[in-house]
């Protein structure tokens, strides 16, 4: 179990920086994620522990945009503190010394990172946990509680949107 919670907690916490844009939450979702999913599924086949604890980062996540629309229309009409944020957390590609390539990098790592906050939650989820965490139709499906078809229908369309925004900015 132990081995599985390390080898998760970077991918997940990309996966909860880019989707809550914020990187207290996405330790919070991460660590909640991980605490959820020792205490109700520590004892399933390890088979079906990656797709059991993004189903529930996603739960997570899906309840923080929640919460956030609920501040933001309470704000709108005069309710709650504003909310401050932290920008979003740049990453940096460390294998290369070359300040023009890292400029380059820099660049395009942040057109992807406002391309991915652009696209639909659904969308979103889809393509970080097929494309970048590498589960298959059916984990992803497991994941976001919905049909494999959907799946597929909001990654095609997550690529399709990501192409076209980033066509020019990767090196």
């Amino acid at each position: 179990m132990e081995s599985f919670l390390q080898s998760i907690e970077r991918p997940a916490y990309r996966v909860a920086l880019i989707a809550s844009r914020n990187r207290e939450d996405a330790l919070d979702l991460v660590q909640e994620a991980m605490c959820k999913f020792v205490e109700k599924y520590a004892s399933r086949p390890s088979e079906e522990w990656k797709p059991l604890f993004y189903r529930i980062l996603h739960n997570g996540v899906r309840d923080l945009s929640r919460r956030r629309k609920v501040r933001s229309c309470l704000r709108w009409i005069g309710l709650g503190a504003d909310d401050d944020r932290d920008p979003w957390e740049q990453f940096e590609d460390a294998r290369s010394p070359d300040p023009e390539h890292q400029t380059k990098v820099n660049h395009a790592s942040r057109a992807l990172q406002q391309a991915l906050a652009e696209l639909p939650l659904r969308q979103q989820q889809a393509f970080l946990l097929r494309g970048w965490e590498g589960l298959s139709v059916t984990e992803t499906a497991t994941s976001m509680g919905c049909a494999e078809g959907s799946v597929k229908t909001h990654y095609s369309r997550a690529v399709h949107a990501l192409r076209e925004k980033l066509g020019d900015h990767w090196p």
